[in-house]
């Protein structure tokens, strides 16, 4: 494994809610993604949900609870089986890490491919 410079893959890409993945760990996608707008909610049985705030902020809305905001520098962790949805007003730049294999909208019907750049 090299050295993986995040700014540089997110510069490689323009789209929302499009992860790329940038590295493995372990079983695990290391993925890097631009939030902006509302993700639908979701959620995912048989995983947590991590999320990496690079630059920007986004907000997390947990279904029954009160919004929360999660600026750069600062991570979110959402249990398995919590129906949640990040969302953005500004372009949010996010590391994400989940087992290989996972829809990020929890069901493979509905998810995004997630190309190695």
């Amino acid at each position: 494994m090299s050295r993986v410079n995040l700014t540089e893959k997110l510069a490689r890409f323009t789209s929302h809610w499009d992860p790329h993945v940038v590295a493995d760990y372990n079983d695990n996608d290391v993925m890097v993604v631009k939030f902006q707008g509302a993700f639908p909610f979701h959620h995912h049985e048989d995983t947590d949900d991590f999320f990496f705030v690079l630059e920007g902020e986004m907000v997390m809305d947990i279904e029954g609870q009160a919004p929360e905001t999660v600026r750069a520098g600062e991570l979110y962790v959402v249990p398995r089986g919590v129906t949640h949805r990040p969302r953005a007003d500004a372009e949010c730049k996010v590391l994400l890490i989940e087992p290989k294999g996972v829809p990020n909208t929890g069901d493979p019907a509905t998810a995004a491919p997630k190309p190695r750049i």
